[in-house]
């Protein structure tokens, strides 16, 4: 059952709805793939061309403060399908798949038995035991296994559209198009979820846009480099993420590796275009809200990383924009500071279609902000990615503080932010004794959420092992204990 503060400024936020419009609404969840803030231009990059995301935002919500809790792709959209954390969900990388009970709570589950019309295309990014990719799960199917492809003819479902759109991208583009005809020929109130390939690695941009870059050079960040990794966790400089700043040349060719980046997400910005022009056209946009994000960010060479998977803002923060057009003029064009993140998409989700939200979702609907931007987020959220496993973070109003456990010969090492006074993440407050009542502070918020995850991960697939590794008071000899259990218990499910 729900909480009275769970469910009050839900209820709150449907009441006001209801008002404006009684019908249920569509819903069109759109997610990039490794889209940084930085690569849209509502969120201060003028480098970049995003005029349909742009527009978006002007007609909605922009989100300042909005977080993938896992910011790697597979653990991030067990997240996003089920509105919980990664140690919850039991997925990711290195761990497992997901189990059925746990999918069988997955907002397409919920909106499907309750008459929506549920479509799903692109890279689905799990596998659930005993369903796979979940086909069978939707209505209407164009999703892919695996990384999916940026060529339009590799996915079966999408081959009618190939000659024109040879390109994913706005292969998506036109197969939601043809998803909005049919739920408003069929009378039925869809959710239409789009995992658009792009901008992942390789970088492959449609060449009918070619010319939008062409010659252009960019502004750097004033973090880039390796010069602003000095004061960063050597931990983090031994994963992937590090190699990659000088193998994808951000450090020799940065502008030429942008210019490919930006030309990825300027064809989402044209698919998006697509879709909206669509709803018009079936007269369905004024009862159609669109969420816009992506499942993590990206590293684009600030502090000297590539790739994403740590905590860092670039890689953790991301754009999220929403459009609700049944909101009056007043509630729109709005920008937002309170704490978000990817857990809250299945709640709110649920919250618009009125259905209730399950206890167990960590999230909370997202729906009382867009009335008001300045209230209604999370005091404080995790971030985790059991991917590396030896880190965890705790995020508050202005604060960022992660743990990084012993590992790979190095010791235990602390990081500390302030994201309000130094967004660009440059000064490690946990090196400054003068800072030490803020840094008790904030890791007795890492304390409390550590204790979550102690009380409510997994037992299977390798999460009983962070109670303790992940513990700054657990002995070494503790630490090592629970990682050869969990080793042992992993080969025994093989």
């Amino acid at each position: 059952m729900l909480s009275f503060t769970k469910w009050f400024p839900i209820a709150l936020a449907l009441l006001g709805l209801q008002s404006v419009h009684a019908k249920k609404p569509n819903i069109i969840f759109l997610l990039a793939d490794d889209q940084s803030t930085y690569s849209v231009g509502c969120y201060g990059n003028e480098d970049v061309k995003t005029p349909q995301m742009d527009k978006l935002g002007a007609e909605g919500m922009v989100f300042d403060r909005h977080y993938v809790t896992s910011p790697i792709c597979m653990s991030s959209r067990a997240n996003i399908f089920t509105g919980m954390y990664e140690y919850k969900t039991g997925t990711n990388f290195g761990h497992g798949d997901m189990k059925p009970e746990v999918w069988q709570d997955s907002y397409p589950v919920h909106l499907r038995q309750a008459g929506y019309l549920t479509a799903f295309a692109g890279k689905f990014g799990i596998v659930v035991d005993g369903k796979g990719i979940c086909e069978e799960e939707f209505d209407i199917w164009a999703g892919a296994k695996g990384q999916s492809s940026f060529r339009t003819d590799k996915n079966p479902a999408l081959a009618k559209y190939a000659k024109e759109f040879p390109h994913s991208t706005l292969a998506y583009g036109a197969w939601g198009q043809d998803v909005i005809r049919t739920a408003v020929e069929q009378g039925k109130p869809f959710c239409m979820s789009i995992s658009f390939k792009a901008p992942h690695k390789p970088a492959t941009p449609d060449p009918r846009f070619d010319a939008v870059y062409a010659g252009k050079t960019f502004k750097k960040p004033e973090n880039f480099g390796r010069a602003f990794a000095d004061h960063l966790a050597p931990q983090s400089k031994k994963g992937r993420q590090w190699a990659r700043f000088t193998e994808w040349k951000y450090d020799t060719d940065y502008d030429a590796q942008m210019r490919l980046y930006y030309q990825q997400i300027y064809g989402i910005d044209v698919a998006l275009s697509m879709l909206r022009e669509e709803l018009e056209k079936q007269g369905a946009a004024d009862n159609t809200v669109i969420i816009y994000t992506s499942d993590n960010g990206y590293l684009c060479g600030s502090h000297g990383y590539g790739s994403k998977e740590i905590f860092l803002e670039e890689s953790s923060r991301v754009p999220l924009i929403v459009h609700d057009p049944r909101l009056p003029e007043s509630a729109r064009g709005k920008r937002s500071r309170e704490l978000t993140c990817n857990i809250d998409f299945a709640p709110t989700i649920l919250n618009l279609a009125e259905l209730p939200i399950p206890a167990k979702m960590d999230g909370h609907s997202i729906l009382p902000i867009l009335t008001d931007p300045n209230t209604g987020g999370h005091a404080a959220i995790t971030l985790f990615n059991g991917f590396i496993g030896n880190c965890m973070s705790v995020v508050t109003q202005n604060k960022k503080y992660t743990y990084w456990a012993a590992s790979k010969g190095l010791p235990a090492f602390e990081e500390m932010f302030d994201l309000k006074k130094d967004p660009y993440e440059k000064v490690n407050l946990a090196l400054n004794p003068e800072s030490a009542p803020l840094l008790e502070k904030m890791r007795e918020s890492y304390r409390e959420r550590l204790a979550m995850l102690q009380k409510e991960a997994v037992s299977y697939n390798g999460y009983a092992k962070y109670a303790i590794t992940l513990d700054p008071d657990a002995t070494p000899a503790a630490k090592q204990e629970a990682i050869r259990a969990a080793t042992k218990a992993k080969k025994k499910t093989k």
